[in-house]
This record gives structure tokens, C-alpha cells and sequence, in this order.
């Protein structure tokens, strides 16, 4: 039963969250996706491939959370268990490089400085948070093992090879 409370939290979480930042706010601020593809020369295949594979990450990383960690990605319904699985073997924030992945791929789709810029103020909001309170708290919450973590696996920029520790 955890585990489906996991799966339906965690889906509740990734509408409400990743749905609204890297969705919902976007189609927004360019008027319901109503502006043409780039014309520039490899903008829009380059946007649309970056936006498949940052969704694809993201639930990778969504479904590590749920099946890994018991748990969701959501403060109030926090993993049992430290996620170091998957996609959390290269990067230690996946869902959120997923996220400002997905809002930089929709701005060469369509040659967007103002999706650009909201994604230079979600990248600030986004390092804050991690910094102020995530870290902070996995490291209370999870103790030496987290440390461990954090220490061999990158926080926005992914290893290549996946940590084995």
C-alpha cells in the first residue's frame, strides 16, 4: 500500500509542480504557445529533443522517488528513503535541471528570450531552495549517508558515469 500512496502522491506532485512550472507558466507567457517555431537554423529540432529528453529524465526521476523512496518529491510527503538510483547516480537534482531543461528547450522552439529569462529566474529560485532548505534537510534527515552523496555526485551539472557508492 506505501507504494501506491508513493505513485499517487508523487503524480499528484508532478502535475502540480514541474506541470505548472514547466508547463502551465510557459504556455502562458507565450500567449498559449501561440508564437511560431524558430526560424533560426536548428533552434526548433534542437528545443523540441532537449524538451523529450528532459521529460523523459523527469519521470525517470519522479518514478525513482515513488518506487525507491517510498515517497514523493513533495515536502510533505517525503522518500523513507535516500533516492541514489537511476538518473540520482550522475546529478543530485535531476527533476529540477529536468524542469529549467524543459522551459530552455521551449525557448529555442520558439526563439523566446522571455522563456529564456524565466528560466534564468527559476534556475536562481530553484539553486536557493536546494541551498536554504533541501540540503540542509537531507543532511539532518539522512546524515552521513547524504553527505556521502553529495560530495560524489554533482548537483546541476551530471557526471558521465554513474557514482557507484
Amino acid at each position: 500500500m506505501r507504494t501506491f500512496s508513493a505513485i499517487a502522491g508523487s503524480a499528484a506532485f508532478f502535475i502540480a509542480a514541474p506541470g505548472v512550472v514547466a508547463g502551465l507558466v510557459p504556455w502562458l507567457l507565450t500567449d498559449r504557445w501561440g508564437l511560431p517555431w524558430s526560424s533560426l537554423p536548428g533552434f526548433a529540432p534542437v528545443g523540441a529533443l532537449l524538451i523529450v529528453a528532459a521529460i523523459a529524465a523527469l519521470l525517470h526521476a519522479f518514478a525513482r522517488f515513488a518506487l525507491e523512496g517510498l515517497g514523493t518529491p513533495a515536502p510533505v510527503a517525503p522518500t523513507e528513503r535516500l533516492v541514489i538510483g537511476g538518473i540520482y547516480r550522475h546529478v543530485r537534482n535531476p527533476m529540477y535541471v529536468a524542469v529549467l531543461s524543459i522551459i530552455l528547450g521551449q525557448a529555442l522552439l520558439f526563439s523566446s528570450w522571455t522563456l529564456a529569462a524565466y528560466a534564468v529566474i527559476g534556475a536562481i529560485v530553484m539553486v536557493s531552495f536546494v541551498r536554504v532548505y533541501e540540503e540542509p534537510t537531507l543532511a539532518r534527515r539522512y546524515g552521513a549517508q547524504y553527505e556521502t552523496y553529495r560530495h560524489n555526485v554533482p548537483g546541476w551539472l551530471p557526471r558521465l558515469t554513474p557514482w557507484r557508492g
